[in-house]
């Protein structure tokens, strides 16, 4: 370390009472007796003196020092050109010991001005803009700078007057989807379903197969990249278009073997992999199957009637007609919530708007689509239809805020996926199947 440190050893200078050379402000050079603390150079009757009163070592660095210390005893004046005056008996230096482990301090240009200089700032160096010690106090002019106290500021009794805020525009409701593309993408599937239905009944099987397809790929995508679920996709995919057509050929015989089938084949297909997880994914993908493949089969059980095509119409309407009774009514008249943990949106009002709508349209539709069919059964089937849509879709609601996604998909614009409009679907077409049955059989 560098002797321009305080408490750096003494040193004689070359006479006694000789002043050292002029030392700058912190000038680590000074010889001789001491040297003032800022510019001025230090001078006295006896041997050496330095920052602190009398005679002795240097406030600040400088090697040069003669017998005595001047820290504490003896009197001083030129705080500031470092004048030094009065002689002490001889004693040790402050803090000679530790001079060596202190950090030496920068070298400024002589031209600095002193504390309370009256020179300009712009000659470049820096002003002192405070007390270099707790216990001094900043004087200005001579006359010492006292804090006002807060208790004495002057207080503003009066209170800020209240600005008076714009009431806020009312907020219209909002579907919370493009509307004008909900309405393009369903009615063209809509078309697409018809035609395919009274036309040839094989065709319509395939598109509920590719349907069934797409669904699995998105609920087993959400599972992996949400949950870390492997669900096998392959399986999946072939076992669920395989029970399609294994119900329509075979009846419900064969989607129950389609069924198993496609579950053994899920328990296979994943041993392939190491068993982390093992029993995770294959519950997985048994819960796939049956909520997706297994339940699309009772609509093509519906079509394997000679009026297959008006009841799988009649299921498909009913279902339609449900939501959108659901959707008109809530978004005019809702306000109390139907479930609000699972679907916020959902209100009671909208639940019996459903059930309206779906029970007027069932008995239109058993009166004049379905034979031997009558009214009163459609009000039945109207309303089973409307508790099993509801219900259908807070379960995928259920999965979806599991998942913590608002969408299985975005395949459709204005709906989502393909299993954001299955999800009142699938459930409801054992619903109506059975209910087809017992009202007029399987024929």
């Amino acid at each position: 370390m560098s002797d321009s440190s305080w408490g750096a050893p003494p040193h004689a200078g070359p006479h006694a009472g000789q002043a050292g050379s002029p030392a700058g402000y912190w000038g680590p050079t000074d010889q001789g007796m001491g040297h003032g603390y800022d510019h001025g150079q230090g001078h006295g009757p006896d041997a050496g003196q330095g920052y602190g009163p009398g005679p002795g070592q240097g406030y600040v660095p400088g090697p040069a020092q003669g017998p005595g210390q001047g820290y504490d005893p003896g009197r001083a004046h030129g705080y500031d050109q470092g004048h030094v005056q009065g002689a002490v008996p001889a004693g040790p230096t402050y803090d000679a010991h530790s001079a060596q482990q202190t950090r030496p301090m920068p070298v400024v240009p002589d031209d600095v001005p002193a504390y309370g200089s009256d020179q300009d700032d712009d000659r470049g160096a820096a002003r002192l803009s405070g007390p270099l010690f707790r216990d001094e106090t900043f004087r200005n002019d001579a006359s010492p700078a006292q804090p006002l106290p807060y208790a004495a500021a002057p207080q503003n009794q009066e209170p800020m007057p209240d600005v008076p805020q714009p009431a806020p525009a009312p907020q219209k409701k909002s579907a919370g989807r493009d509307l004008g593309a909900a309405i393009g993408v369903g009615v063209g599937l809509g078309v697409v379903i018809v035609a395919s239905l009274f036309v040839v009944k094989a065709v319509f099987v395939g598109v509920v197969a590719v349907a069934v397809v797409v669904g699995l790929w998105e609920l087993t995508s959400r599972l992996q990249e949400r949950k870390g679920i492997k669900a096998p996709l392959v399986p999946l995919a072939l076992g669920g278009a395989a029970m399609v057509v294994a119900g329509y050929a075979r009846g419900a015989e064969g989607a129950w073997v389609a069924l198993a089938l496609t579950g053994l084949a899920v328990l296979v297909w994943r041993m392939t992999e190491p068993p982390e997880g093992y029993l995770r994914d294959v519950t997985a993908g048994l819960f796939a199957a049956f909520y997706v493949p297994f339940l699309a089969t009772f609509v093509a059980m519906m079509l394997t009637a000679e009026d297959g095509p008006f009841r799988v119409l009649t299921f498909l309407l009913l279902t339609v007609v449900s939501d959108t009774g659901a959707y008109a009514v809530g978004w005019r008249f809702g306000t109390h919530k139907l479930a609000p943990r699972i679907s916020p949106g959902k209100t009671r009002e909208g639940l019996v708007g459903a059930v309206l709508f779906a029970m007027v349209a069932g008995a239109l539709c058993m009166q004049f689509l379905i034979d031997d069919g009558t009214w009163w059964q459609g009000l039945l089937l109207g309303l089973a239809v409307a508790a099993s849509a509801t219900l259908g879709d807070l379960g995928e609601s259920m999965i979806k805020r599991d998942l913590g996604i608002k969408d299985m998909g975005t395949l459709l614009p204005g709906h989502g996926g393909i299993m954001d409009r299955l999800d009142s679907l699938l459930p409801t077409a054992p619903v109506v199947w059975l209910l087809m049955v017992l009202f007029v059989g399987s024929g």
